[in-house]
């Protein structure tokens, strides 16, 4: 996972730093917001290969974030984070586009083995597309 960039979109601060520490831990570039705007202004100015979305959230929520992002960069994969049981927002999350979902509190190997699999989806279609990153 060479060169992986992911921005985790989280409310919960606690949970937002936990994960961002856990993911460096395991050399991956990480990096979080707390809301849905931020996500979008960052990602309009640097490079992020899949990006973990949270559902629920004040202002511009996951589904309504996840389809702006989709309209910015078609090629970023996004991961929902769905919790209070919640499967139905998951699945709408990938009606509009998202790689996959999980339940909150997120189990950290599932999640590690989600993100490589979208970073691998992502690579793939930007090879089909000759593209070396977007």
């Amino acid at each position: 996972m060479e060169n992986l960039r992911v921005l985790v979109v989280d409310d919960e601060a606690d949970f937002l730093e936990t994960i961002v520490m856990r993911l460096r831990r395991r050399k991956i570039d990480a990096y979080g917001v707390d809301g849905g705007k931020k996500a979008l202004e960052l990602v309009e100015n640097e490079r992020f290969d899949v990006v973990v979305l949270d559902v629920l959230m004040p202002g511009l929520d996951g589904i309504e974030t996840l389809k702006l992002l989709k309209k910015k960069k078609p090629f970023i994969e996004v991961i929902i984070l769905t919790g209070h049981g919640s499967v139905e927002s998951g699945l709408q999350g990938m009606q509009f586009g998202a790689f996959d979902y999980i339940m909150k509190p997120a189990d950290l190997d599932e999640l590690l083995e989600k993100i490589q699999q979208a970073y691998e989806r992502k690579r793939i279609h930007e090879e089909r597309h000759g593209l070396s990153g977007e």
